[in-house]
């Protein structure tokens, strides 16, 4: 028997109503082709007879027990048979009868080919009104700008690809976000992309989607930013701190600063030192959530990061911390040697808070270099 070239895959959970009209759609365009290939249908614990209505239809059926959107998906993935996948759901709103453009596409040797519903058509009320001017052009605009992501509908469900090479991509969400996981993964591993026109329609259920607008637009936002931890963490770290370090300075070594009306002292200089180690936290919270997205193979490994990580050892950032917790040490020390000058008595509070906050600042970057420190070892230990 010659090698299955296409599977048609299809999600479904209580879809009764419309996947019999969707399997007859991509049969049809099978034969209509000429193409080697099967439909299968990922239920994920259906309870209204979808599976029989499915299999009486021409398709094949696995039982994915896992809820969750991406979890039936990939379970079809896996069960797949053909060398390309075309997936979509099973309600009715994408035409399976119209799948050459994929096929054709894959055929060329794309990893991954993403249908784009605003070039393709969105018949009225296919899409709701947030979908499309808010949730959906704010999500591909993220990914272009955090991934480099080709695609201009990063939410469409008909999506065609080599079962190889998403296989590869180690997709790990269960839910909604499968979607953009995938989409994120993708440009990372140098995968091919393009994308051809598709006309989303109205689904025919009868019953609310399955996709909640708001929980499940903050969870793919959420996902896309936490992705992407230098531009969530790292970069305005850097910003917090170059600007307390700036201030800071300036109030410390310059002394008290009138800017018009505005009186600059140790007020500024205290929150100054927040600047800082509130940057410092988000610049240590963004090496945190990289090397354990990259650990739990969230995240492809990256050659920059990893030489990175092998310089900062445990060992140099123990002794890192601790220079810092001395010099908080000294400058407290020097702060009671002043306070001693004056007989342990009333002090010149603006000058005693130049010495007291820079100390207490040393301290609190000293102990959290040094539990970060420990935080990254356990994170990146090699373990089976």
């Amino acid at each position: 028997m010659s090698k299955i070239e296409l599977t048609i895959l299809m999600p479904s959970l209580n879809e009764s109503a419309t996947i019999a009209k969707c399997i007859r759609k991509a049969r049809g365009f099978l034969d209509r082709e000429g193409i080697h290939g099967e439909v299968l249908v990922a239920d994920n614990e259906s309870t209204d007879g979808s599976q029989s209505i499915a299999e009486q239809s021409g398709a094949r059926v696995i039982h994915v027990e896992q809820k969750g959107y991406g979890s039936a998906l990939l379970g079809g993935i896996q069960a797949a048979r053909g060398t390309f996948v075309i997936m979509g759901d099973a309600d009715d709103s994408y035409d399976f009868a119209n799948l050459k453009p994929f096929v054709d596409r894959l055929r060329e040797g794309y990893d991954l080919v993403m249908g784009n519903r605003f070039r393709g058509g969105i018949a009225p009320d296919a899409m709701p009104f947030l979908h499309r001017y808010l949730g959906n052009p704010v999500l591909t605009w993220l990914g272009k700008i955090l991934f480099h992501s080709p695609c201009g509908d990063i939410y469409c469900g008909l999506r065609g690809f080599k079962r190889e090479s998403i296989l590869d991509l180690d997709l790990r969400t269960t839910g909604m976000e499968f979607a953009i996981e995938m989409i994120v993964k993708a440009p990372l591993r140098g995968m091919k992309i393009t994308e051809v026109p598709t006309m989303l329609s109205p689904d025919g259920r009868g019953r609310p989607p399955h996709l909640l607008t708001w929980r499940d637009g903050w969870r793919s936002l959420r996902f896309l930013i936490l992705y992407s931890p230098t531009w969530l963490f790292l970069y305005p770290g850097f910003a917090l701190m170059a600007l307390g370090i700036v201030g800071g300075s300036v109030l410390i070594f310059a002394g008290p600063l009138k800017i018009g009306s505005v009186y600059l002292d140790i007020h500024s200089l205290l929150l100054s030192s927040l600047l800082v180690i509130l940057g410092f936290q988000s610049i240590s919270f963004a090496f945190i959530s990289k090397l354990f997205a990259i650990t739990e193979k969230l995240l492809p490994q990256s050659q920059r990061f990893t030489k990175l990580f092998r310089f900062f050892t445990l060992e140099k950032g123990l002794i890192t911390g601790f220079i810092e917790v001395f010099f908080g040490f000294a400058g407290m020390a020097y702060a009671v040697i002043l306070w001693g000058e004056r007989s342990f008595g009333e002090l010149n509070a603006s000058q005693m808070m130049r010495v007291v906050i820079p100390a207490f600042t040393f301290l609190a970057l000293g102990v959290q270099t040094i539990l970060t420190s420990f935080l990254l070892s356990f994170i990146g230990l090699k373990r089976r």
